[in-house]
């Protein structure tokens, strides 16, 4: 009777923290999708647009299962995913074996980019080889990543990376124009937004917290951010190289965006396919993290049934929450675009700006990574002051998008000069501020970017200049949301530099303007 008690204690203990995180979770996912909800709401009453009470009802039904699923995946990502990146971060850098330590990281890279469901929604909808263009993006990033762990064991300053990695990327693109082959572009540099998705970001920042933190040393929270970043870099370039060895150039298809191919037989279809694609990235990193718990990690029983419970909260809440976005946004965000730019070029790029603000807010990965931004700098930076700057960005880079969709002109009049300011900023602001910036573009081009906000400018692309232009065109947007936010974020970081020297400068004006007679000597 009194084991029964005992037992039954402790279950309480276990589930009453849990119940209350999952309604705070729920309360989170309600305030970051609902904005959406209702400027859609609010346009399907107007003459801008033009819905039909079933696709008005498939996209509410569908935010009703979003918010479900962001929900219980932020849950099981604080459960499991956090604490198996940190933990085998940990582990293997206490083991002093650096060479184990790459080798695990490469494999580990290559496993859960393949693994990741934003690719594939990215490979599905261009015309190559999609197991090649998989494949290379997952060593892209496998191969950054174990340069990451190098930077971070070896202290280097990221800074230097990204100024000469960005530099080898355009000189790369240069030589695709030359050749005639630009129509790669912007695929190379979506492939660097979507290979960090909702399931790489945790496991991959906590790798770095982990390793960090063993390692130690005065700047080891500056030191554990930057993995993303690096990561967000390898895809591009492994798809540059790719197509300079690639004959021809890309043609375009445009999908089935209907509402009515998406229900009935198509939801289960659909249904099936994500349970797939999550289980397969989330079956891939556990049996990853079992090997290490038999080598070397060997938790305590209690610890591993946490993670596995975590990892059921995050298997389901990643199936809900892409099978929505997918039955429900992936249409609706086509048919916005198109019936938007049909009304008028002034209102859809407004529109872009204000859902870009929005649509960042329902990211799962942002509200992750502002969750370690704000432990790691002991609140130095609040989860609020990130989101305003990512949300302004976000909302900047979709509105600047459709103005190149609407003037048709290339990705790089936008992406040279933003980069020559990001790099530049890295210069001036505080190196924990870089390192955040670029980890947070690479965060914030989640999957309702490539399953929203993608089909939206593909909608506004095909009203404007047809199917034709669309590769060029349309795609690069993910590029976008993944470049700006490296320029708010420092622009925060230097903002916060100004603030402290003015408060430095006033108070030694302070101090200097005393009245001498009012200081006691005590000499």
């Amino acid at each position: 009777m009194k084991e029964n008690m005992a037992k039954q204690t402790k279950m309480n203990e276990f589930l009453a923290p849990m119940a209350k995180s999952l309604m705070s979770k729920f309360k989170d996912a309600i305030t970051s999708v609902l904005p959406i909800v209702l400027i859609f709401l609010i346009l399907g009453v107007t003459p801008i647009t033009e819905f039909s009470m079933k696709e008005m009802i498939t996209f509410v039904l569908s935010a009703l299962f979003l918010i479900f699923g962001i929900g219980l995946f932020n849950l099981g990502a604080d459960m499991a995913m956090t604490p198996m990146g940190e933990m085998v971060g940990a582990g293997l850098t206490k083991s002093r074996k650096l060479s184990v330590l790459l080798i695990v990281c490469f494999v580990m890279g290559v496993l859960i980019t393949v693994a990741e469901p934003d690719l594939s929604v990215l490979a599905s909808q261009v015309p190559v080889n999609n197991i090649l263009l998989i494949a290379v993006v997952g060593v892209g990033v496998a191969l950054f990543l174990v340069l990451s762990i190098i930077k971070i064991v070896f202290k280097k300053d990221l800074s230097q990376f990204l100024v000469f990695f960005y530099m080898v990327l355009f000189a790369l693109a240069a030589v695709l124009i030359q050749t005639g082959k630009s129509s790669f572009l912007p695929l190379a540099f979506d492939s660097g937004g979507v290979t960090t998705g909702p399931i790489t970001v945790p496991f991959i920042m906590a790798l770095g917290v982990g390793v960090a933190l063993t390692i130690g040393g005065k700047n080891a929270n500056e030191n554990s951010f930057g993995l993303i970043a690096l990561c967000s870099v390898g895809p591009v370039l492994a798809v540059l190289i790719l197509s300079l060895f690639t004959k021809g150039t890309l043609s375009y298809t445009l999908p089935d965006y209907s509402i009515d191919a998406n229900l009935g037989a198509n939801f289960w279809k659909t249904l099936g396919s994500t349970v797939g694609e999550v289980a397969l990235a989330l079956g891939l990193i556990i049996a990853f993290f079992l090997i290490l718990q038999f080598t070397v990690l060997k938790l305590p029983m209690r610890k591993l049934t946490q993670i596995f419970v975590g990892i059921v909260y995050t298997f389901v809440g990643m199936i809900i929450f892409l099978t929505a976005v997918k039955v429900g946004f992936v249409p609706i965000g086509f048919k916005l675009g198109k019936q938007m730019a049909e009304y008028s070029n002034a209102a859809v790029v407004i529109f872009a700006f204000v859902i870009g603000m929005i649509v960042v807010l329902a990211e799962p990965a942002v509200h992750i990574l502002n969750k370690q931004v704000e432990d790691i700098t002991e609140g130095a930076i609040s989860k609020r002051s990130m989101l305003i700057a990512l949300s302004l960005g976000v909302g900047l880079s979709i509105g600047l998008s459709v103005i190149r969709i609407i003037f048709d002109f290339s990705i790089l009049y936008y992406l040279i000069p933003g980069y020559i300011i990001s790099l530049g900023l890295t210069l001036v602001v505080p190196k924990i501020y870089t390192a955040i910036a670029f980890d947070s573009g690479g965060v914030a081009s989640g999957p309702l970017t490539s399953s929203f906000i993608l089909p939206f400018a593909i909608g506004v692309c095909v009203s404007l200049h047809g199917e034709a232009k669309v590769l060029e065109s349309a795609f690069g947007i993910v590029a976008m949301v993944a470049m700006t936010p490296l320029i708010t974020i420092q622009i925060l970081g230097f903002r916060a530099i100004a603030a402290r020297k003015v408060k430095e400068r006033a108070v030694m004006s302070r101090l200097l303007g005393a009245d001498d007679e009012q200081i006691i000597d005590f000499m």
